[in-house]
């Protein structure tokens, strides 16, 4: 089953991030090596998350 684009349905809070446009550049590059080519937003929480399972926070 595909996933629809949009809000994802769990609980969320909305953040507004301001990004350089260097930034944005790098982010739309590795966006368009993915299969299914993910918003801005998407591939933000992938990288987000993936980043968060490498460095869990210490308790």
């Amino acid at each position: 089953m595909k996933k629809g684009v949009g809000r994802p349905k769990s609980d969320t809070e909305g953040v507004m991030v301001r990004l350089p446009r260097e930034m944005i550049r790098q982010l739309d590059e590795v966006r368009r090596n993915e299969d299914d080519i993910p918003t801005r937003p998407e591939m933000i929480r992938r990288i987000l998350a993936d980043w968060l399972d490498r460095n869990p926070p210490e308790s």
